[in-house]
């Protein structure tokens, strides 16, 4: 059996990819955060409620997987 962590993160890279390839096709546009944000982004989300300067509801696992395209692959502008 599969972990909640690692089924949310599937679920967000899922999402991802299905959001780049409607975007993609319909709009030929390509979805992209740069990393300091992608990274900002992921260490908000692993902090603890008491320590959060705002509120973030999505849980780490969710985040990393939605953001996970943007650390694996690079993107150059063109």
């Amino acid at each position: 059996m599969f972990t909640t962590f690692t089924l949310l993160v599937a679920v967000g890279c899922g999402f991802r990819l299905a959001l780049n390839w409607g975007l993609r096709r319909r709009f030929d546009l390509g979805l992209s955060v740069p990393q300091a944000l992608a990274s900002g982004l992921v260490v908000l989300a692993g902090l603890p409620d008491l320590i959060k300067p705002i509120a973030y509801p999505l849980p780490l696992s969710l985040t990393l997987g939605v953001l996970l395209p943007d650390f694996l692959f690079r993107r150059g502008s063109q």
